[in-house]
C-alpha cells in the first residue's frame, strides 16, 4: 500500500482512492448521486481508474476520476452518545454520500469503502467509528455495508418518527429535513401557523443504521462491550410498509 497521504490502492488493482477537492464531490454528487444533494463534508475521496492511455498524448496509464465518497461529522450531535459513552462527537464520521459510475465492477462500491478504512487507520486514527444508513424508501438494504462487515443495529435509534410534507394533495412530497431547514420546526402546530391552509403529512420509513469500528482490538472490544444498541442480524429483504398518509387542515 502507498504511503502517500493522498492515495491507496493495492498493486493489483486498476481502482485507488485519493482526497479531492470538496466542492469537486459536491458537483458530482449534485449530478450523479439518486439524492442530487451535497452534505456537509470533511473528507471527500476521489474514487479514480488506472487505464492504458489510447490517445497517444500520455505514455503508460492515466487516472480517470469516476467516482466520489464523502465522509462528514454526524448531524445529530448526540450521534456518539448514541452508538456508545466511551467515544467523543470528533471521534465519529457518517459515511454521507457514495457514487460511483457504472461498467468498472459490480463490488467496487464495497472495494472502495474497504479502501476508506484503511485510509483513516493510516492517517487519520483519531476516528474510531464510523457511521451510516440504508435509506428503505430509495430501496436501499445497505448490502454494500453488510458486504464489508459494518455492524447493523437496525431502525430504532430515533425516538419519534419523522413526517415528509406535501404542500398540494397530488404535489411532491418535502423530506422531514428540508421541512425543519424551510420552517424551523417539523412541530405539527408550527407547521400549521407557518403554513396557514390545509397541508398532508406522510411518515418516512425510518432508516437502517449501519456502524464500522476502527479502533485498535483494545477499544474495540470497549465499545462493543458498552454498546447502546445491540449488533442485529443483517436484514435481508425490505419491509413493506402501509403508506400512511394524514391531512392536516387548518382553520
Amino acid at each position: 500500500m502507498s504511503k502517500h497521504k493522498d492515495k491507496i490502492y493495492t498493486d493489483v488493482s486498476k481502482v485507488f482512492i485519493r482526497l479531492i477537492n470538496k466542492n469537486v464531490a459536491k458537483r458530482m454528487i449534485e449530478k450523479n448521486h439518486y439524492s442530487h444533494k451535497s452534505s456537509a463534508t470533511t473528507y471527500a475521496f476521489g474514487v479514480y481508474y488506472r487505464e492504458e492511455d489510447n490517445t497517444g498524448f500520455f505514455e503508460g496509464e492515466v487516472e480517470k476520476l469516476i467516482g466520489c465518497m464523502t465522509y462528514g461529522y454526524p448531524v445529530g450531535r448526540l450521534t456518539a452518545e448514541s452508538i456508545t459513552p466511551v467515544i467523543k462527537p470528533d471521534q465519529v464520521l457518517e459515511l454521507t454520500r457514495l457514487f460511483i459510475h457504472d461498467g468498472y465492477g459490480s463490488n467496487i462500491e464495497s472495494y472502495c469503502i474497504a479502501l476508506s478504512f484503511k485510509w483513516f487507520k493510516e492517517f487519520a486514527s483519531d476516528i474510531k467509528v464510523l457511521i451510516s444508513y440504508a435509506d428503505p424508501q430509495a430501496g436501499h438494504l445497505g448490502k454494500i455495508y453488510q458486504a464489508t462487515n459494518w455492524g447493523y443495529q437496525g431502525d430504532a435509534m430515533r425516538l419519534v418518527d419523522a413526517f415528509a410534507l406535501r404542500l398540494e394533495k397530488d404535489g411532491e412530497w418535502i423530506h422531514s429535513r428540508t421541512i425543519f431547514s424551510m420552517y424551523g420546526s417539523n412541530n405539527v402546530d408550527h407547521l400549521k401557523q407557518q403554513i396557514g391552509r390545509t397541508f398532508w403529512l406522510k411518515k418516512e420509513e425510518r432508516k437502517y443504521r449501519y456502524i464500522y469500528i476502527l479502533a485498535d482490538k483494545k477499544m474495540k472490544k470497549q465499545i462493543l462491550s458498552t454498546l447502546k444498541h445491540p449488533i442485529l442480524p443483517y436484514p435481508k429483504e425490505l419491509e413493506k410498509l402501509e403508506e400512511e398518509i394524514s391531512e392536516v387542515i387548518v382553520e
